[in-house]
């Protein structure tokens, strides 16, 4: 009881003073907004969630810039690499992308030479989708760099909180 009293007070200071709105910093000390008080949207799951995966996106751009490469591309040439021979059809609905979206990612990938679309043996609407030998080797370097930026995840908000973390969000694969 004593604990979930003390977690409750925190979370409610928490709350609080995310909801008060900060004193205006002068000599540009803090960011265009910093004074904004979010109100309701602290308790907001998905305005959580929001301001977490722009922090995530903005470090995994930034981890991986050397290789000039961005999340949704990493996730199309993972899922390319573990299954090869997937249609666009079928990577498309995997990951949530819309087709006309990934068709226009899968070109960019083709002109880096990281991945070839063969015509379907089956189906001659569809094609499947195969890394090259420059798509093998630039992933795994963007592997290593991915395990970076989540390193830098568990820095920010705990290796047993990034755990806690997938395994929550792990029923909306």
């Amino acid at each position: 009881m004593a604990i979930r009293q003390k977690t409750s007070r925190k979370a409610a200071a928490t709350a609080a003073a995310i909801r008060r709105p900060r004193a205006r910093a002068t000599n540009g000390g803090a960011h265009a907004g910093d004074d904004i008080g979010l109100d309701a949207l602290v308790g907001h799951a998905g305005y959580a969630v929001r301001r977490f995966q722009l922090w995530i996106f903005q470090d995994f751009i930034r981890t991986l810039a050397t290789v000039d490469i961005r999340p949704t591309q990493y996730s199309v040439m993972t899922v390319i690499g573990a299954n090869p021979g997937l249609s666009q059809m079928a990577v498309a609905k995997r990951l949530g992308i819309e087709r006309a979206r990934l068709v226009h990612l899968l070109d960019s990938l083709e002109e880096r030479d990281f991945v070839s679309r063969i015509p379907s043996a089956t189906d001659r609407r569809s094609h499947a989708l195969h890394l090259t030998a420059r798509g093998k080797t630039a992933l795994g370097q963007f592997k290593r760099l991915a395990a970076e930026h989540e390193r830098h995840v568990a820095e920010k908000i705990g290796k047993d909180n990034r755990e806690r973390l997938l395994q929550i969000l792990a029923c909306f694969n």
